[in-house]
């Protein structure tokens, strides 16, 4: 009876050793990257431990990416981000969180991926939709992510003006009237890119559904689906910055993993796994592979084409910018 006893407490004993050993790391991420990270996450757990690096567990936490870097800024504790706008990320290293020269820390500005905004329609394409100015036409109804709260509203947004600028020939005022056509005719703005799928997708709301092409190709392309996808003439060049939360990881010594944890989405097999989720990898033999599943579009850069992501909030998205301006005049003018 001793004998036995003491076998169970050095199982315990043993056990509670090896639950310690374990290193878990968060992973805050956006909205609709919960089943490209759960691909991720399944392959990252057993190749780390193949080459010497232990056990380990990743948990996920998903929201617009905006509100992510502010749960962050309030408390949440993770220890890495991977997030869709560079603004993002930024936020959190203006306030120490993540490494100042955080952006050369991983090759491609650390965006070990990148996408564009496409949009999605019910099978048939009932309305005919070909283009971005197809959407600003009367009796089109949108269904999107709200600028002001998330990057893939802001995405969007850009690509509308950005259309408006290459249609008009560089016209900012018809930019301006492009971009309020459309807007007026969103019937929701969502939270975060997933709310916006389930929104037109499941409640069957909208004539489209404007979000990346990440969550566009998913839905048009799975067993069954009832959706197609258009590819607009031209889209912003949507990248997806990764980051070490050095405030989190450094206090509880998981600096180490949560770096190999970013370093893996840069190996072919993370590439791979990218791309079979619909992103654009950076790896050339990869993207190779899958060129015949992404669509060649033209693509303007934030940086050199808008300036930049501080000057381009301060423009169109801060509190009385121009997102605010239109949303008003649209307001009123229904209400006239």
């Amino acid at each position: 009876m001793k004998r036995s006893l003491v076998l169970v407490t050095l199982w315990l004993a043993v056990s509670a050793s090896v639950a310690r050993a374990q290193t878990e790391i968060l992973n805050a991420s956006y909205d609709i990257s919960r089943e490209l990270f759960a691909e991720v996450n399944a392959a990252f757990v057993p190749a780390y431990k193949s080459s010497g690096g232990g056990d380990v567990s990743i948990k996920q936490s998903h929201g617009g990416s905006s509100r992510q870097a502010r749960s962050v800024l309030e408390g949440l504790k993770a220890d890495v981000v991977t997030f869709n706008q560079l603004n993002d990320v930024q936020l959190l290293a203006d306030n120490g969180f993540v490494a100042k020269d955080w952006a050369a820390r991983f090759p491609f500005n650390a965006a070990p991926y990148y996408s564009v905004h496409s949009i999605l329609v019910r099978k048939g394409n009932p309305k005919g939709i070909r283009d971005w100015a197809d959407l600003a036409r009367p009796g089109v109804t949108i269904v999107q992510v709200n600028p002001k709260t998330g990057g893939n509203g802001r995405y969007a947004v850009l690509a509308y003006y950005a259309a408006g600028l290459q249609a008009s020939g560089g016209d900012a005022a018809k930019a301006r009237a492009f971009a309020k056509k459309i807007l007026a005719n969103v019937v929701v703005f969502e939270s975060g890119g997933r709310t916006a799928t389930s929104t037109f997708t499941e409640r069957e709301i909208g004539d489209v559904l404007v979000t990346f092409e990440a969550e566009t190709l998913g839905l048009a392309r799975a067993p069954g689906a009832v959706f197609e996808v258009v590819t607009p003439s031209v889209s912003v060049l949507a990248e997806f910055p990764v980051a070490v939360v050095k405030k989190v990881a450094a206090r509880r010594g998981t600096e180490a993993v949560a770096r190999a944890y970013l370093d893996f989405l840069y190996t072919p097999a993370g590439q791979e796994i990218i791309a079979r989720n619909h992103y654009r990898p950076r790896n050339a033999e990869v993207a190779a592979r899958h060129a015949d599943k992404l669509t060649p579009v033209k693509t303007v850069e934030v940086g050199p084409f808008f300036g930049g992501w501080e000057k381009v909030t301060k423009e169109f998205f801060d509190n009385g910018a121009l997102v605010d301006v239109l949303l008003k005049e649209i307001a009123a003018e229904r209400v006239n």
